[in-house]
């Protein structure tokens, strides 16, 4: 009968340590993910892209497509609540200070891209879906 709870017990651990496991790990991998997305976006802000060059290479080379393009409040407003998640008051903030924001899904991220009055990217905001 001892030999039975030791097993017992040995198994409950272990699943328990498995569970810890991926839980890491999955923590993990979402956090990678993130950095990833976020880099990309880095580097294109600092290149000053376009409205129009930005859509094209993120359609074309990262399978991205447009979701929409806001430039009322009210698009803003809706678009961060239904999209933004936890974002959306950051989203309202930068929407605020630029001229246009775009959509984009990129595979199981959003971006929302901020552009100036010339069509300039200038700032981004990354969110899961």
């Amino acid at each position: 009968m001892s030999r039975f709870w030791i097993r017992a017990g040995a198994l409950a651990v272990s699943l328990a340590a498995l569970a810890v496991a991926l839980f890491l790990g999955s923590l993990a991998f979402n956090y990678h993910r993130y950095l990833e997305h976020e880099g990309l976006l880095r580097e294109v802000v600092a290149r000053q892209w376009t409205a129009e060059r930005l859509t094209h290479w993120l359609r074309d080379v990262k399978s991205a497509p447009l979701l929409a393009v806001l430039q009322s409040p009210a698009d803003v407003e809706r678009e961060a609540l239904t999209r933004g998640g936890r974002n959306a008051a950051e989203i309202r903030e930068k929407a605020g200070r630029h001229a246009q924001v775009r959509i984009y899904q990129a595979a199981d991220m959003i971006y929302f891209v901020f552009f100036d009055d010339d069509g300039v990217m200038r700032d981004f905001t990354c969110v899961g879906s």
